[in-house]
């Protein structure tokens, strides 16, 4: 059975109309039932709170404590583009716990995926969005210092570049960090990743898959990995609200199944996070995130 990570408190309250559709994660939790997944009740992992220290091992330390004690600045909380409230800071708490869950797990199991993270923007000074803690910079971090592993890959697949996650490994060779995304989307100020493939506005399932195995082979020949931590963002979809590329249902089930077996067939274990996803219709947007969790399960299976 696939090991997958969720939390009731994935779930932050927010104000009406709120641009961030923090409702998927219960959406998806269903959807995961529905298809199988997950049982009725019960089925999967619940994390505990990262600590302070754990977090602050890649972001500032001031930042962090301004996290947890509702204290960011209104700067801070524009580029977040979420509230200072203690329900939010527990869920980012937990997601990066759940991603750190997630990747020891898949180190036991091969697979394994968090139902929230890929808070990607979230950089070593701080949060920006809808990005509040690094959740897979944290998990890296923590498995690394540990000992676990030695060598990590970052395979980020939304459809906005991974910024903040290359800031934060950009003077660590043990993390190699792969962005492919829409070369004019945000954020409009890139970092430099190990590896980037910007794409071109409406870049389909044919080209996207094709620029994808290629850098896939690329970094498997440069780098080899312990564990791969992909980011499997739906919003590269043609209906995302935020993204600017045209991949289909079946072209984000073919990135998936094409990321899971190149990593697993490479002997590499894999979590899997949620990353960004935007659509009105929160049910049909629940159902892309999760297709990550089935082919996850299947490369498991394989």
């Amino acid at each position: 059975m696939l090991p997958v990570v969720w939390h009731p408190d994935y779930i932050a309250p927010l104000k009406p109309g709120h641009r961030f559709p923090m409702s998927k994660y219960g959406y998806l939790r269903r959807a995961l039932v529905a298809r199988g997944v997950l049982p009725q009740t019960g089925g999967y992992l619940a994390p505990a709170p990262a600590p302070f220290a754990q977090i602050a091992a890649v972001h500032a330390p001031g930042y962090v404590d301004r996290v947890l004690t509702c204290a960011t600045t209104a700067a801070e909380r524009r580029a977040i583009g979420l509230p200072a409230t203690p329900a939010v800071a527990r869920r980012a708490q937990l997601s990066a716990a759940g991603t750190t869950l997630a990747a020891r797990l898949a180190l036991e199991h091969g697979v394994a995926c968090n139902a929230a993270g890929g808070a990607h923007h979230a950089g070593p000074a701080g949060g920006a969005g809808y990005c509040v803690f690094n959740d897979v910079a944290v998990a890296a971090r923590a498995l690394l210092d540990a000992g676990q592993v030695r060598r990590v890959l970052v395979v980020d697949l939304d459809v906005h570049q991974g910024d903040g996650t290359a800031l934060i490994f950009a003077a660590e060779p043990a993390v190699f960090t792969l962005s492919v995304h829409a070369a004019r989307n945000y954020p409009a100020r890139k970092a430099a990743s190990r590896l980037d493939v910007g794409l071109e506005d409406g870049t389909g399932d044919g080209a996207y898959l094709a620029r994808l195995g290629a850098a896939l082979d690329l970094v498997l020949a440069q780098h080899a990995p312990d564990i791969a931590f992909y980011n499997a963002g739906v919003d590269p979809h043609a209906a995302d609200r935020l993204g600017r590329l045209a991949l289909t249902d079946a072209g984000l089930r073919a990135r998936d199944r094409l990321v899971l077996r190149r990593l697993r067939g490479a002997g590499v274990a894999v979590t899997g996070v949620l990353g960004g996803g935007y659509d009105n219709d929160i049910e049909a947007l629940a159902g892309r995130h999760a297709i990550l969790f089935e082919e996850a399960r299947a490369a498991q299976a394989a």
